[in-house]
């Protein structure tokens, strides 16, 4: 989580928040193993987070187009 929080610039609550909205196309994790626990391991696509970034980016370049 660190690292995603990083490359895109938001905190872990707004984060949580975007992967519930499925109209905001945030990646979901992978989960690397079965627990159901809170705080179970997961992990980002680093590639799938890099194009959620440059979506956003391309989005506002149409707005100011």
């Amino acid at each position: 989580m660190p690292e995603v929080m990083a490359i895109v610039g938001l905190a872990r609550p707004t984060i949580y928040k975007l992967m519930q909205q499925p109209e905001s196309g945030f990646p979901l994790p992978v989960k690397l193993s079965n627990s159901t626990a809170r705080g179970a391991a997961v992990a980002f696509v680093l590639g799938e987070v890099q194009d959620w970034v440059r979506a956003r980016i391309a989005a506002r370049n149409k707005v100011a187009a």
